[in-house]
């Protein structure tokens, strides 16, 4: 099996990136810019679904506005894998569904909501999610855990219901806390993750944190994911006022070499291989992409390539 590459970026709509000048100047407004990225790369994360529930009719317009054979992955909602979320981000008849104390709490989990709301919620999460299903270009939906996601036996149960909560999708699973993914553990982690059918992220990204994980490509099932980060040592671990600031870091050329022998080993072990640049201040992640797509292509490596044709932008 040679499994075939994707290459894009994550957050295609942040503002930094529409800052640096990358869309040209007819996109002016979000339908242009997401039909002018489907011209340069065959694949998108969508990270809003992590801050907001999304809504139907806004998949629909994703789906609407890409062409056939894109590849959309969303990234769960942060109530999924133990984030917290701002009560007021909720839709409002499911906030005024919560107990009058957590309607305005800034800080709300997943266990402070009643069980049957939150199984509305997650309902509301697939269903949206239809839309892309049906055309077939919804790719992974990606469960990024915390750092205090543990290797615990409350989040090994997590991990074995994760695919069951989203029938129909292909699940992914990030770590963010470097036990998962040590010598001592990784084997484990491995083999639990194809038991429960969940795709492995694997992460270049800082090293020396609780948060760290290493440089680990496996597939533990037909699709494999590469997130890159960045490498930024001084912002990774630090408060920052945005995910941009945290990830401000461009890589050189020789270290995207670094992987292209791990994603040939992938590609020899997945049907699919999707890298996704998730460096995202201004246009570093797009150029990064770009320079991917370079090196795997000079290396004769299956890589899919845009899917649509430019049009004029007025």
């Amino acid at each position: 099996m040679q499994g075939n590459l994707k290459i894009g970026i994550s957050a295609w709509t942040e503002k930094t990136l529409i800052e640096s000048g990358w869309y040209p100047p007819g996109a002016r407004d979000a339908e242009s810019r997401l039909r002018y990225y489907a011209t340069q790369f065959p694949i998108v994360e969508v990270d809003a679904t992590y801050y907001a529930l999304p809504a139907r009719h806004q998949v629909e317009v994703w789906d609407e506005r890409t062409p056939p054979g894109f590849t959309m992955n969303v990234k769960a909602h942060a109530l999924f894998t133990g984030h917290y979320t701002d009560a007021r981000r909720l839709p409002r008849d499911l906030r005024e569904a919560l107990p009058p104390a957590l309607r305005t709490k800034a800080r709300l989990y997943s266990k402070d909501i009643p069980g049957e709301l939150f199984e509305e919620l997650t309902r509301r999460f697939r269903d949206a999610l239809d839309p892309l299903v049906q055309s077939g270009k919804l790719g992974l939906v990606l469960l990024q855990y915390p750092v205090w996601f543990t290797r615990s036996p409350e989040h090994r149960r997590a991990l074995a219901t994760a695919q069951e909560r989203l029938p129909g999708c292909r699940v992914a699973v990030e770590f963010r806390n470097r036990y998962w993914m040590s010598e001592r553990h990784r084997d484990e982690t491995l083999a639990l993750l194809r038991a429960f059918g969940l795709a492995y992220t694997a992460v270049d990204e800082p090293q020396g944190f609780a948060s760290s994980v290493p440089p680990v490509a496996e597939a533990t099932a037909d699709v494999a994911l590469v997130r890159f980060h960045g490498r930024n040592v001084r912002t990774w671990d630090r408060p920052m006022p945005s995910a941009a600031a945290r990830m401000s870091y461009e890589y050189t050329p020789a270290e995207l070499r670094e992987w292209v022998p791990r994603l040939q080993r992938l590609a020899a072990s997945a049907r699919e291989v999707h890298v996704i640049m998730n460096n995202c201040h201004r246009d570093y992640a797009v150029k990064n992409a770009t320079q991917m797509m370079a090196l795997v292509d000079a290396a004769r490596l299956p890589v899919t390539h845009a899917l649509a044709e430019a049009a004029p932008l007025l």
